[in-house]
């Protein structure tokens, strides 16, 4: 059976979606089968970061509402063997109850190692939804206070839904930019502002932006890239030291 991760953050613009995508990614280049389903209604970007837009037809509303069955609207990554998508839908007021998704992910969880939940912003129905079968969480954030307090407020609201099993993941790390804002005096204090156990930091990478304007996979050997690599080991229970901050 598939374990079921729900990627989320509580606020917006952190980097969900590509945190998604690279994670996916990297699981999938251990071999492993990875099934990523888009939760963000209304807004969706995985067909976009993962380049199989143009060949979609059907998405996760067309099979609650009957018109596709489940496979007609799983699309494989063109970029990457083992990897497969489930777009979201196009329209916000298309969104799953948590109920169908609990027994959509049933359905689905048998056939595949990993199945990431990239979920909407906000705490709303559509967080609800992606994280109703969800047996873990990572919480998306960036080092900064705002972006902190959305983690912390994503954590009690997965906890009110009974879900104990959470790790923080910084992403859009940068040394320089960290000791500039002063908000923090160490990544300890980062982690004890969200309430969270550590799981990875990915580093401020030009080369994310410029993969997902391209719609390509963002290169196994770029700084975060390899960051992501790291989480995915980590993911699976392998003991992986924290890179050094200071290349970042």
């Amino acid at each position: 059976m598939g374990v079921v991760t729900v990627i989320t953050s509580g606020k917006g613009g952190v980097g969900k979606s590509t945190v998604s995508a690279g994670l996916g990614a990297a699981l999938a280049r251990r071999g492993r089968r990875v099934l990523l389903i888009d939760g963000d209604g209304g807004l969706p970007s995985l067909d976009l970061l993962l380049s199989f837009g143009e060949n979609q037809v059907y998405d996760l509303a067309d099979v609650v509402a009957g018109r596709a069955s489940i496979s007609q609207a799983i699309y494989p990554c063109p970029l990457l063997q083992g990897l497969w998508v489930m777009p979201a839908p196009s329209r916000e007021e298309d969104l799953v109850s948590p109920e169908i998704m609990r027994q959509l992910l049933q359905v689905l969880s048998p056939y595949y190692d990993h199945i990431l939940v990239d979920c909407p912003a906000g705490l709303g129905l559509g967080f609800r939804s992606a994280a109703a079968a969800a047996q873990r969480a990572l919480i998306v954030a960036t080092p900064d206070p705002i972006s902190l307090r959305g983690a912390r407020k994503a954590r009690e609201a997965l906890e009110q839904q009974g879900l104990s099993q959470m790790r923080l993941l910084v992403n859009r790390f940068s040394a320089a930019s960290f000791r500039a804002q002063k908000a923090f005096q160490d990544l300890d204090a980062v982690i004890d502002a969200a309430g969270l156990q550590l799981i990875g930091v990915v580093p401020e990478d030009p080369l994310v932006s410029a993969s997902a304007s391209e719609g390509k996979l963002l290169p196994e050997k770029s700084a975060a890239g390899r960051a992501f690599a790291r989480t995915a080991a980590r993911l699976e229970g392998e003991s992986i030291p924290l890179a050094s901050l200071q290349t970042f």
